[in-house]
């Protein structure tokens, strides 16, 4: 009775923590939203808070966001279920008793680190070999992809795991071969719990701030190429909330919002076509 109460607090503590945040933001940003324009805001191709008038138009990192979340799920997702996939039914024991760990510490090492490493060999590599100056929506992209590794990874050989070997079995006593069967039978068996890791790699790729600050150039401009410059959501909060006062600080909560709405989005497109693929 007495750990029932203490699991039940502990579940009442998460919820009161994630409703005292939504609170936060939504009652700080939601009104400078409606004050200065929920479409010039969202909309608006400049963000100059400085001037006299300020502007406060965040649709290029809007697009910024999204074009370096897009990159990131184009490397690390082919790569972090091919892997899940390897690990889960090639893999040798010895070998699997390094890979295992090895991607458990990838998931310990702080953004910092990635963003660091990012900038003394990516940046570099990529002004030699494809042009500009390093800081750019390539090498952000690069680097988030092998950040959500370690989740996609992860969380994909779990789901493969956990189907039933019968499946596999049964596929084999049927004349299937060893990688018809996992490519045809397991993995489609197990594609709600690689799914739920797609997604929540693409959460931690577009929440992700000291990395890409780092490496992203951080220019407020619409990206015209994979070598342009850019300022995401995260990191035009991080950049400017320091010093941001009156105004400007509340356009900055007011980024928070949208950011938390395309976290809620992206959810709800997953539990939607989860939901909708559980009735069939």
């Amino acid at each position: 009775m007495i750990m029932k109460g203490i699991f039940f607090l502990s579940a009442c503590f998460s919820i009161v923590a994630l409703l005292l945040i939504v609170v936060f933001i939504f009652a700080n940003g939601v009104p400078f939203m409606l004050d200065y324009g929920f479409f010039k805001f969202i909309f608006g191709m400049e963000w100059t808070p400085t001037n006299s008038p300020a502007s406060y138009g965040i649709f290029s990192m809007i697009i910024g966001s999204i074009y370096v979340t897009l990159g990131a799920a184009v490397v690390g997702v082919p790569i972090g279920v091919m892997t899940a996939i390897f690990m889960a039914d090639f893999c040798p024991p010895f070998l699997y008793k390094i890979l295992k760990p090895a991607v458990n510490l990838m998931a310990a090492i702080p953004s910092i680190v990635y963003g660091f490493f990012a900038l003394q060999v990516f940046t570099p590599l990529i002004r030699q070999y494809f042009g500009g100056n390093g800081y750019s929506v390539l090498t952000a992209s690069i680097l988030l992809g092998i950040m959500i590794l370690p989740t996609v990874i992860s969380l994909s050989e779990s789901a493969l795991r956990a189907v039933p070997r019968t499946y596999y079995t049964g596929s084999i006593a049927l004349g299937a071969t060893h990688e018809r069967s996992i490519f045809r039978v397991l993995l489609p068996a197990a594609k709600s719990g690689i799914i739920s890791s797609i997604i929540l790699g693409i959460g931690r790729a577009i929440g992700e701030t000291m990395a890409v600050v780092l490496i992203a150039g951080n220019q407020a401009i619409i990206p015209d190429s994979l070598l342009s410059g850019v300022r995401t959501l995260t990191t035009n909060i991080v950049i400017e909330m320091a010093y941001a006062t009156g105004e400007h600080r509340d356009a900055l909560i007011a980024t928070a919002v949208v950011l938390f709405g395309f976290i809620l989005l992206i959810n709800s497109i997953f539990l939607y076509f989860k939901n909708k693929e559980a009735k069939y």
